[in-house]
């Protein structure tokens, strides 16, 4: 056998059999094939194994049967309530026929996008008929358990089955977030400040009626002491008159000697007194002292 032979041989037997791929196909356990022919599908192919085209003029394309994962994009909603949130979300799907989402989408990629809006304006129609308030407590569950089924029936169109839908993330958008901190926290010093006032209030009724009752306990104090002066002066006045009675010559000298005392000492004003003045009358004669009654027998006679 010849060179050329050999390579004429070699050729036939390659071409022979990527011919024999081109008329041959597999399917996998997690795959589903459709067979299409000049733009139109001629068969479905949903088990696995091994299966037969045309070459040239047939085209496999084939389709992954498990569940796919769906995010998407994130949304700001707004509430029954009229409130804004952001709205987070995922979902999974499946094919389950193949020929009506080729014909429907084509790719998976476009099934995505189809999903998402489904979705999208599913949950606007849902959560446009709830609080906020309604997402934080288990209702949320059924929030989504009804926008699954209602996007379902749309998705079913696309031959798409849609497993699940599920609220990732239901938020309020931070400048939104922002201004309730900032409103709440002007409410708290709102709060605060007419709390202090309050009690600047209560302060000053407490020092008024403690000023006042302080007021009523001088001015009892102040007459019971005015009371207990003039008393007090009254008996001293009458033991000081009882005194005088007794020996008026005597109290006499007594006051005197305390003006002396008073007058007399350094420091004291000058005083400018005549010597008839009675208050010089003791530095004239002395005192009067008063003669017995009696002579006593044992005394001596006066010389």
């Amino acid at each position: 056998m010849s060179f050329r032979s050999l390579i004429i041989g070699i050729v036939a037997l390659a071409f022979a059999a990527w011919l024999g791929s081109q008329c041959m196909y597999t399917v996998n356990q997690a795959s589903a094939a459709l067979l299409v022919r000049l733009g139109e599908v001629v068969a479905t192919n949903e088990e696995p194994g091994l299966y037969f085209k045309a070459p040239f003029i047939d085209t496999v394309t084939q389709y992954d049967n498990r569940l796919l994962p769906l995010e998407p994009p994130v949304d700001q909603i707004i509430l029954g309530d009229q409130k804004r949130i952001v709205v987070e979300t995922f979902a999974r799907f499946r094919i389950n026929s193949p020929l009506r989402f080729y014909q429907s989408v084509g790719t998976v990629e476009q099934a995505r996008v189809n999903l998402s809006q489904m979705i999208g304006s599913t949950l606007r129609k849902q959560l446009g008929k709830v609080s906020l308030s309604a997402l934080l407590t288990p209702e949320r569950e059924k929030i989504a358990a009804q926008v699954r089924a209602e996007a379902a029936v749309q998705a079913d169109a696309l031959g798409v089955e849609l497993v699940d839908v599920r609220l990732r993330r239901a938020d309020l958008p931070p400048e939104t977030s922002q201004a309730i901190y900032d409103r709440m926290t002007s409410e708290r010093v709102r709060e605060a400040n007419d709390l202090r006032a309050q009690g600047s209030e209560w302060a000053q009724e407490i020092r008024a009626k403690a000023d006042r009752e302080r007021a009523v306990l001088l001015s009892e104090a102040q007459r019971e002491s005015q009371i207990s002066r003039g008393v007090a002066d009254a008996e001293a006045s009458r033991i000081l008159a009882d005194a005088y009675a007794q020996d008026p010559d005597f109290f006499d000298l007594y006051r005197t000697l305390q003006v002396y005392r008073a007058g007399l000492t350094v420091g004291a004003p000058t005083l400018l007194l005549s010597p008839s003045s009675e208050l010089m009358k003791f530095f004239d004669g002395g005192p009067l002292v008063k003669k017995p009654l009696a002579t006593d027998a044992t005394s001596p006679p006066e010389k």
